[in-house]
């Protein structure tokens, strides 16, 4: 199992070199790439342009769903899905120093990621969304809580970030209840300089309050 990074709390998601520009500007330290239905060519130029604007303000790249593409450009690390390469492949390939994370939908979801050497998780849905294709069960409250609660009796130490529709004001009950962190696309798509800060002054709130 590779040695715990450093993940951070607020995690966006984007398509566009240009919304990950105003993001950086806006202050985010993270970044998902998540491209769907391009050419590997196109989705590669998307990445490197990416890449270029995370260097450029020191924040790290995560490229979804793609591990080929992750090491070649020498992004900070990838994330697949439930219906992409297993977690303990990618890490196979792309080795301990990079970052892997797994999305998850249940309990057993969660388990295999850890066992597999997850640096993280990705659990959700929280709520509808018309980001993601194909959506998984939604989760609510309620199920995040259940979830989080049989992770900690089986000691399973992994930074678990909410997604799924996410607002600032479901910030204080998704924190309350253990979660690491938060990942985002359309509310801060929609107004970077307005949202970033907004959901970092949340989240760090929260966390002081934990």
């Amino acid at each position: 199992m590779s040695p715990p990074k450093p993940i951070s709390t607020l995690h966006y998601i984007t398509d566009r070199p240009e919304q990950t520009e105003r993001a950086c500007r806006a202050g985010i330290d993270w970044v998902q790439l998540r491209v769907k239905n391009h050419t590997y060519a196109d989705w590669k130029a998307l990445a490197v342009d990416t890449l270029a604007i995370c260097r450029a303000f020191g924040v790290r790249l995560i490229i979804n769903d793609n591990v080929t593409l992750a090491g070649e450009i020498g992004a900070d690390g990838v994330h697949v899905g439930l219906t992409d390469m297993p977690v303990a492949d990618a890490r196979r390939l792309l080795g301990a120093s990079m970052i892997v994370g797994g999305t998850a939908n249940t309990l057993d979801d969660i388990r295999r990621h850890h066992e597999a050497g997850a640096d993280y998780v990705g659990l959700g849905p929280y709520r509808f969304t018309t980001t993601k294709e194909k959506l998984s069960p939604i989760l609510g409250l309620t199920g995040y809580d259940h979830i989080l609660t049989a992770c900690r009796h089986e000691d399973i130490a992994l930074p678990i970030i909410a997604i799924g529709g996410l607002d600032v004001a479901d910030v204080p009950n998704l924190m309350q209840i253990g979660l690491h962190g938060i990942a985002v696309s359309s509310a801060i798509s929609r107004d970077p300089a307005g949202q970033v800060p907004a959901f970092q002054q949340a989240l760090r709130t929260n966390l002081m309050i934990g």
